[in-house]
């Protein structure tokens, strides 16, 4: 059983969530805003956070970031908005996954499996596979970046010179149980490449295909 905490200000949300998560057999708690989120995050242990970007106080946004400074505990992120801009902004932060509203509470269970079953089975994968991330630096320079950019910016760096297609990238960095889309893939390069900074250009996109990692 995983236990979620739920941030929303509307309660019909918060409700809504809550039956279809305790139906599936996790343990629930709610947040009505970003402070209390926060200060719950503090002072509990949570698998994942479900957590809407438009709240009175503080925003999703801040709230993640806030989070983020002292938890890497899975974030699924709501929001009545689906532009490039909002995504980026999560993405950034670190947040797991992307659901915009109105969503099917279904389709956000299945979303809530697969970021707790990537995030759970990743401790023995990680053992064997998994690269430990010692930082990046550009020209000298330590880059910040997401645990997501890392494997991403990884994997292509392993298969440098060929031709990576997009199904290829999600399965092998989000998983074959993923449910985003192309988008969550190219805003995460588009992420990677303004990490680069003047390197950006090693990450070349194949019009159609996929990307290549070109030295």
């Amino acid at each position: 059983m995983s236990k979620l905490l739920i941030v929303d200000d509307e309660f019909r949300i918060r409700e809504l969530i809550k039956k279809y998560a305790v139906f599936e057999g996790h343990e629930v708690d709610e947040a009505e805003d970003g402070e209390e989120a926060v200060l719950k995050c503090k002072n509990n242990t949570y698998d994942l956070i479900i957590l809407d970007i438009m709240m009175p106080k503080m925003d999703g946004f801040e709230a993640a970031g806030a989070i983020r400074k002292f938890s890497s505990t899975p974030i699924i992120m709501l929001s009545a908005k689906g532009e490039e801009y909002d995504r980026l902004t999560g993405f950034e932060i670190g947040v797991d996954d992307y659901v915009v509203k109105p969503f099917s509470p279904k389709e956000l269970m299945m979303r809530i499996s697969a970021v707790l079953r990537r995030t759970k089975g990743a401790e023995d994968d990680d053992k064997k596979n998994r690269f430990v991330y010692q930082g990046v630096t550009v020209d000298g320079e330590r880059v910040s970046m997401t645990p997501r950019e890392y494997e991403l910016l990884f994997y292509m760096v392993h298969n440098k010179g060929l031709a990576l297609t997009r199904e290829q990238l999600i399965s092998k960095v989000w998983g074959y149980d993923f449910f985003g889309d192309d988008r969550t893939l190219d805003t995460h390069i588009k992420l990677l490449r303004k990490s680069l900074g003047n390197y950006a250009g090693l990450i070349v996109t194949l019009r159609g295909v996929g990307y290549r990692f070109e030295v």
